[in-house]
């Protein structure tokens, strides 16, 4: 289709034509654009002449609209009210602004952190559904590339993320802990140096979850291959083998209120301590999503929440 329509006709345009025709006069449609009334005569006059055909006359200081105007004016409305659907169907299609927020977790989050986003968003937007889906880092981020959720909470810390195209909140920092059978004899009671376990066996997750970097990068600090016995895809499974007393393992410290009192935790000594960043991740080009708006209001909230506890 051959569109003989120029660059200058543009919905701002018509926006204020509309106006204008709606309030008779460029004093008043100005005071309702919040605009002066230069700037409404000059899109008024831009208008007709990409248009190319007389819209208004002049009687006295007045400009009046010409039958043309009102012609022009009905098929704007028609315009208007497609576009408006149009944008309603694309926000759809897209997931954006709908009744209904797809959030990825790690599976270590859903102890504390998602429960009280949740709740918190539950109070901001009472009919907004939340589809929650758990996984490890690595996957999760290539949900949310794909476009098959809205919006992720990992740790940020050491994953290679597209700082152009991804916003990221921080939410906390989180300290990584030796995890022991309760039966098991500790080197130390303040400080696990990785190097007195060399003998020992160990529990992982396997590879693309967050923890599990941390777990490689620890041992290979401390200079040897640990012997793992088996690796699993969830830390729950994980933490339930070591209380089991199949093997040791590390875990970061928002496991700790659940299980300090059927493990024994210590922190990492100075050579192997390390953290985590949890944030929530979402694309850039969605952060005018309502919906994106009210969990990262929440999140702010719940972060500071952290700092005054803290």
């Amino acid at each position: 289709m051959n569109l003989d329509i120029t660059n200058d006709i543009t919905f701002r345009k018509l926006g204020i034509f509309m106006t204008f025709m709606e309030k008779g006069n460029i004093a008043r449609a100005a005071e309702t654009l919040n605009l002066s009334g230069v700037s409404v005569h000059r899109a008024l006059h831009t208008l007709e002449e990409n248009v190319r055909c007389p819209l208004f006359v002049h009687k006295g200081r007045n400009l009046l609209p010409l039958p043309a105007a009102w012609t022009l004016m009905e098929y704007c409305q028609e315009v208007m009210q497609l576009m408006e659907r149009g944008l309603d169907e694309a926000r759809k299609t897209a997931g954006v602004g709908q009744g209904r927020l797809r959030v990825g977790t790690l599976y270590s989050l859903t102890l504390e952190t998602v429960p009280r986003l949740i709740m918190g968003m539950k109070l901001r937007r009472p009919d907004l559904e939340m589809d929650l889906t758990m996984g490890s880092n690595e996957a999760l981020l290539h949900m949310l590339e794909e476009g098959t959720l809205d919006a992720i909470l990992i740790s940020i810390s050491g994953s290679e993320l597209d700082h152009n195209n991804f916003e990221m909140l921080p939410l906390f920092h989180d300290d990584i802990f030796l995890a022991a059978p309760a039966s098991a004899t500790l080197k130390s009671d303040d400080f696990a140096d990785l190097r007195d376990y060399r003998t020992q066996k160990f529990v992982s997750l396997a590879e693309g979850f967050a923890t599990y970097a941390g777990f490689q990068e620890a041992f290979h600090i401390a200079g040897f291959e640990p012997e793992i016995v088996t690796r699993v895809n969830d830390i729950f499974s994980m933490l339930s083998l070591v209380q089991a007393g199949v093997g040791f393992s590390l875990m970061p410290g928002r496991m700790k209120k659940v299980y300090e009192s059927s493990l024994q935790l210590l922190r990492l000594a100075e050579p192997y301590q390390m953290q985590q960043l949890i944030a929530i991740v979402f694309a850039r080009n969605r952060e005018h999503d309502p919906n994106l708006l009210a969990l990262a209001a929440e999140g702010r909230m719940y972060a500071r929440s952290l700092g005054d506890s803290a």
